[in-house]
């Protein structure tokens, strides 16, 4: 038999496993996984991560739904601002338990309800024969879903001048006035005729 690794993201459910319809609640903290994000938006590995939420135990498994709650690092794509702050996502996720050989019976209709076509999505394992629910990959995806990739200071966010780099926020009406070049010529001919002018006065 494999040896069973054990982290800091596995939590012992054996206890309402061993009968359809228990509940346990979950409040605690687990730290970050790695791989959530990059430097413009993220997690930094090992911070905590505030898990709050539920498992049920039905016939085939459990159902965890919940939040997860982390400090998210992140900079304003527009203007540089840093949006360091906690980032609370919504988590459900199906742990089966080991298929077990067929009896005949048909599968439990709220497995099928809850998993439909897009199940093998939102499945998560269970250890040590169904002792332990491993949360490590659920923080992941759930976060790593739910940040945005191009996080925004507030949706009108106006950015940099993209000539001197002041902030267009703090500054609406900051402009530079640029000379069309497509008009230099004329310009610089009305400026020979008007020197002229004054010349001959």
């Amino acid at each position: 038999m494999a040896r069973v690794t054990y982290t800091d993201w596995t939590i012992p459910v054996a206890q309402i496993g061993s009968r359809a319809g228990q509940s346990m609640e979950v409040d605690k903290a687990f730290p970050a996984p790695s791989g959530i994000g990059d430097t413009i938006v993220g997690i930094t590995e090992g911070s905590d991560v505030q898990v709050r939420g539920r498992f049920d135990s039905i016939v085939d498994g459990l159902i965890f739904t919940g939040s997860f709650t982390a400090p998210v690092h992140a900079v304003c794509t527009r203007c540089d601002t840093p949006l360091d702050r906690d980032w609370t996502a919504q988590a459900t996720a199906f742990f089966p338990f080991e298929e077990q050989p067929d009896d005949g019976k048909d599968k439990d209709e709220e497995v099928e309800i809850f998993a439909g076509e897009d199940e093998a999505e939102d499945v998560y394992p269970l250890i040590d024969r169904g002792a332990f629910a491993d949360i490590e990959a659920l923080i992941r995806d759930t976060f790593v879903d739910a940040l945005p990739l191009q996080p925004l200071c507030r949706p009108d966010c106006k950015g940099l001048c993209p000539q001197c780099g002041v902030d267009l926020n703090e500054h609406p009406e900051h402009e530079h006035k640029v000379a069309d070049m497509r008009f230099a010529g004329l310009a610089a001919l009305k400026e020979q005729l008007e020197a002229e002018e004054q010349g001959d006065a």
